[in-house]
């Protein structure tokens, strides 16, 4: 009778090992989601602070200038259409970070518009609180950068957990992330025109 509990202890510890290998392969792939949701959270925060900041630049430049109502306008319709862009990190798809994306690259492209035509301006170009928005934009713009960087990151280490073998034979409801890729036609430098 003995003989035959020592085969069934064998195959029970077996299946035992296997069950809590799987249970520390899911909950590993679950840290890894979720630290790609926090840094998604952090792009997007880092997004909503510009978003924030050019309100203040439009309003601080519209009173300080006779400006051009058409570059004004470009930023705030980008402004406005970059924050109707939402993104369920958990469920992102290529796609919808490439229309995040394009509309995001709008508000950069007339917000470098409103930047350079500023120039023209010598009485906006000295007024204290342009020139401490001007400095907010720029650090902001270093922070998306930074966000965007290491949202990758965690992309990639989230990818690299679940795609490998065996985890993806437990993970089969962890699918690829996308990563945030440069707009097209980033590599170019923005044509600005008066």
């Amino acid at each position: 009778m003995k003989k035959w509990l020592i085969p069934v202890g064998i195959i029970v510890a077996l299946i035992a090992i296997i069950a809590f290998w799987s249970i520390g392969i899911k909950n590993t792939a679950l840290q890894h989601s979720q630290a790609v949701n926090k840094e998604w959270g952090n792009v997007q925060t880092a997004y909503q602070r510009r978003n924030d900041l050019i309100g203040n630049l439009v309003n601080t430049v519209k009173g300080a200038a006779d400006f051009e109502k058409s570059t004004l306008t470009a930023v705030i319709e980008a402004r406005a259409k970059a924050t109707s862009v939402t993104i369920d990190p958990s469920n992102v798809t290529p796609e919808q970070l490439a229309q995040f994306n394009q509309a995001q690259s709008g508000v950069t492209s007339s917000l470098s518009k409103l930047l350079v035509s500023v120039e023209q301006y010598p009485t906006l170009k000295a007024n204290e609180n342009f020139l401490k928005l001007q400095d907010e934009l720029a650090s902001t713009e270093n922070q998306i950068l930074t966000a965007r960087t290491r949202f990758n990151e965690s992309v990639q280490t989230y990818n690299g957990y679940v795609l490998k073998i065996p985890n993806n034979w437990f993970l089969s409801e962890y699918k690829e992330k996308p990563y945030f890729e440069a707009s097209t036609g980033a590599d170019k430098p923005v044509e600005v025109k008066f």
